[in-house]
């Protein structure tokens, strides 16, 4: 045989092929039942010519219909596992034997149109991946040099050849080839491939950039910092695939049972076959060989377990993508499987509730100060700084339009502050243990004074001093996005118990508590001390008899030893934090915290999904083999029944598809 033959062959077979060979073997077998059953004998010597091709249709349909089965039969006995297909195959070659060609063909018919749909709704679950390739564009501007008029000098080339360092530039409308930081210009970004988010981010100078998203507007030039191979997006695609390879516990059970199962099928086919050929009796009359066989094979094709085999992975392959489309990846079903009977959630604040990221909330005056006429000393001083408060107070001294004054003298003191002077004037921006000593007695009051209501209320201060001038900077933690409706949502999915654990001082961590609405609180914890809590509460639930399972949301490697801890632990780690990826079981792509009890319900569905699939499995097998034992269905009303139900399954499964995002 000629390689073209054999290609053609082998494309025949293949899964992409496997629907239009159903239409055939469909449409052979209408038409044939239709010849043999509307053409009667007035047609005087043409009945017999219709009836005869009617019957050829019928068996061109078998042949159809035995094109994937056979193929599929045969692998599984190749590997000494016999399953499913071999029964279906094995139970239409036996049909046909008997005279019933017709029941044969349709049951390899809806076999093999239940495999091709099967096929399309695995692929359809799993094109988070191909989804995820596509993004990746083409072609990549990189910075080669200088032209001759002295301006940079473009390069085209393929992303995989960026290395780290590489400088590209990003066209309006383009997707960014690799992982980055912003070293000019600024645009809005949609992320929302990758994590879900429906509106662009905002970038500029100095912000990440992750390959697979789209530039917006504006040209931006980048910065290469990690290669292709190792971007964020190629790290995402990896895992999705690493999940969708992992099985529910369920389905392993299911798989481990397959083979001993199919034996056991064609064992008591047999023995019915003996049965109502030997031992069974008609009006006192031994039944007909052929109408013990027929009904000792309508026996075997009802019990085998199609729709049984199919009902947890199309689920967990459904509830995969619809996580991932939202921004949450799901490391595999057993994580999903966990993710659905957590009961009691345990919270990080900083990073997790909040957003880790310093703010000026208010400015406090001492005696009437000019805080417009301070910003540009405080701007001048707090630039010099990456302390978080420092850079907290430069962005709202810039969000006001100061402009950097003049200093000298320019002293820090880690863990206190920093001292300068400006046209002559001391200035000290810090702690009011530091500030105040510089201060006459009534300011230095006041200002201790202020200082003393704002921790009251949970909040950060920084005093600063200029000349005989005072102010006091509040600043608190940005709530992440979500944060606010966070408590409600969890409560309304079930999760009744929400803990916040925080190395926090309690004083700030009660006053976001109170805020959110947060169950139960424990506060100026060290990392081992949060691994102890939730080992106790884990204890507490057991002891209470609380069903369920606990859930750690944390955010990354900070969190590690609890996500380690809990029963399911999830990471807000955002698209380019690997170490977060590794850890979590769940990665919460997005910097959204109602994807969480979005991705609880999303879980709980798709379980319920699962056992509705198996409990109706089961029902149409046990339903279906009693009546084939009593005789009450013939073999094509069986073969509808049997096939039906896988098809009704799949349906079921895919319609997690449609499950609504968390902010729709």
């Amino acid at each position: 045989m000629s390689r073209s033959i054999r290609n053609q062959l082998a494309r025949i077979v293949s899964d992409e092929w496997q629907l239009p060979i159903a239409m055939a073997t469909g449409v052979s077998l209408l038409i044939g039942y239709s010849l043999l059953v509307l053409v009667d004998e007035s047609m005087g010597r043409w009945s017999d010519g219709f009836h005869g091709l009617g019957h050829a249709l019928i068996w061109v349909s078998l042949g159809l219909g035995a094109i994937h089965g056979v193929k599929a039969a045969w692998e599984s006995i190749a590997e000494f596992r016999p399953n499913i297909d071999v029964l279906m195959v094995v139970g239409a070659g036996l049909a046909a034997m008997i005279g019933h060609p017709g029941e044969g063909a349709l049951l390899l018919f809806m076999f093999t149109l239940a495999g091709a749909l099967e096929h399309r709704a695995m692929a359809k679950a799993k094109d988070a991946v191909s989804r995820l390739h596509k993004l990746m564009p083409e072609e990549a501007l990189k910075r080669v040099g200088d032209d001759d008029a002295g301006g940079d000098r473009w390069l085209a080339v393929r992303p995989e050849e960026l290395s780290a360092d590489d400088v590209v530039l990003v066209r309006a409308g383009e997707t960014v080839p690799a992982d980055g930081e912003v070293i000019d210009g600024h645009s809005s970004v949609d992320q929302s491939t990758l994590t879900g988010e429906s509106l662009p981010r905002a970038v500029g100078v100095g912000d990440d950039v992750f390959a697979g998203t789209l530039n917006q507007n504006g040209a931006i030039t980048v910065r290469v910092t990690r290669p292709v191979s190792e971007s964020s997006l190629q790290r995402i695609m990896e895992l999705v695939i690493e999940a969708q390879g992992q099985r529910q516990p369920l389905q392993r059970v299911i798989d481990k049972f397959s083979t001993p199962y199919t034996v056991s099928v064609f064992v008591f086919a047999g023995l019915a076959l003996a049965y109502f050929g030997l031992l069974h009796r008609v009006d006192g009359e031994r039944m007909l060989f052929a109408d013990a066989a027929y009904r000792a094979i309508t026996l075997l094709i009802v019990c085998s377990p199609c729709a049984l085999v199919i009902a947890t992975p199309t689920a967990t392959l459904c509830g995969l993508n619809r996580a991932a489309r939202a921004g949450l990846l799901v490391k595999g079903g057993d994580a999903l499987e966990r993710l659905a009977r957590v009961s009691a959630v345990a919270v990080d604040k900083t990073g997790t509730l909040t957003a880790g990221e310093l703010r000026v909330v208010a400015v406090h005056t001492i005696d009437g100060a000019d805080v417009d006429g301070m910003l540009p000393v405080a701007l001048a001083i707090e630039e010099r700084s990456t302390h978080p408060i420092a850079v907290a107070i430069a962005s709202y001294a810039q969000e006001r339009g100061a402009r950097a004054a003049e200093i000298e003298n320019f002293e820090m003191l880690a863990g206190m502050g920093i001292s300068a002077a400006s046209g002559g004037e001391p200035a000290q921006i810090g702690t009011v243990e530091f500030v105040g000593p510089q201060l006459e007695g009534a300011m230095r009051t006041s200002i201790e004074s202020v200082v003393g209501e704002v921790r009251a209320r949970g909040a950060i201060s920084a005093a600063m001093r200029l000349g005989d001038r005072g102010v006091v900077f509040e600043l608190a933690d940005t709530e992440r996005l979500g944060a606010e409706t966070f408590v409600e949502e969890m409560h309304r999915v079930g999760v009744r118990r929400v803990v916040m654990l925080t190395g926090d001082h309690r004083v700030i961590a009660e006053q976001l508590a109170l805020r959110l609405g947060i169950d139960e609180l424990h506060a100026d914890l060290l990392p081992e001390e949060k691994v102890d809590r939730l080992r106790a509460i884990r204890e507490e639930m057991r002891s209470d008899g609380k069903k369920g399972g606990l859930a750690v949301i944390g955010d990354g490697v900070n969190d590690a030893p609890a996500l380690a801890t809990a029963d399911v632990g999830l990471a807000m780690g955002g698209v380019g934090a690997d170490a977060t990826m590794e850890t979590a079981d769940v990665v919460i792509l997005n910097d959204d915290l109602l994807v969480a009890p979005w991705g609880f319900r999303l879980a709980r569905r798709a379980r319920l999904v699962m056992f509705i699939n198996l409990w109706f499995a089961l029902a149409v097998i046990v339903t279906l083999a009693v009546f084939a034992m009593a005789g009450w269905i013939p073999m094509g009303v069986g073969v509808i029944g049997h096939e039906g139900s896988t098809l009704l399954v799949v349906a079921n499964s895919l319609q997690l598809l449609a499950v609504r995002g968390p902010r729709d």
